[in-house]
């Protein structure tokens, strides 16, 4: 009983970009506790995009090759943007950084340092053991978030100005930010 049904966004169409959400949790993934990652990361971006999106949320347990797997999948179905939530510490059964490693092609580690950066400045001390980062699947860019829900708008806060523009680099659907939230960079056209 490694995953679970996909959460399908009601409001999808074919048209509208995907966004795909990994919860990486082995007792979430087996019904222990509910998801709150997931959907703390849906309600983010919801707020930080203009752009409707529609959005396909996942879970599995700490698993390299499952994680590996859901990835690959979330990527195959179109997501231009996948973000994981959990399994970035730095226990035995953290492994999502070596699930990425797998799947993903280039490392994108500023992600990573701008999201711990954050952290510390939120006053958690411990985010120097945190091992989230970015990379690019195909063309999906995948972003690690931390598993604690109250962390995820300090790390997306962090890093989100850029993802809009990283996913117009490689060949994805221009995302528009919400200018009453959050500023997207772009570069100025010449």
């Amino acid at each position: 009983m490694g995953t679970a049904e996909p959460f399908v966004d009601a409001s999808r169409s074919v048209s509208l970009p995907r966004i795909g959400i990994l919860t990486i949790s082995d007792r979430a993934s087996l019904g222990l506790y509910a998801d709150e990652s997931g959907p703390a990361i849906e309600a983010a971006l919801r707020d930080y995009l203009a752009t409707e999106c529609a959005f396909d949320r996942r879970m599995v347990k700490d698993d390299v090759l499952l994680i590996a797997a859901s990835i690959r999948a979330l990527e195959d179905s179109g997501c231009c943007l996948i973000c994981t939530t959990g399994g970035t510490g730095p226990s035995p059964r953290d492994v999502t950084p070596e699930a990425i490693a797998q799947v993903c092609h280039k490392e994108l580690p500023g992600f990573g340092e701008q999201m711990r950066a954050a952290s510390l400045r939120a006053g958690v001390p411990t985010a120097i053991l945190s091992r989230q980062t970015a990379a690019i699947c195909g063309q999906a860019l995948v972003v690690t978030l931390p598993g604690k829900p109250g962390s995820i708008r300090v790390c997306l806060d962090a890093v989100f100005p850029a993802i809009p523009y990283c996913i117009d680099l490689i060949g994805g659907p221009r995302l528009e930010g919400n200018p009453a939230v959050v500023q997207v960079f772009r570069p100025k056209a010449k």
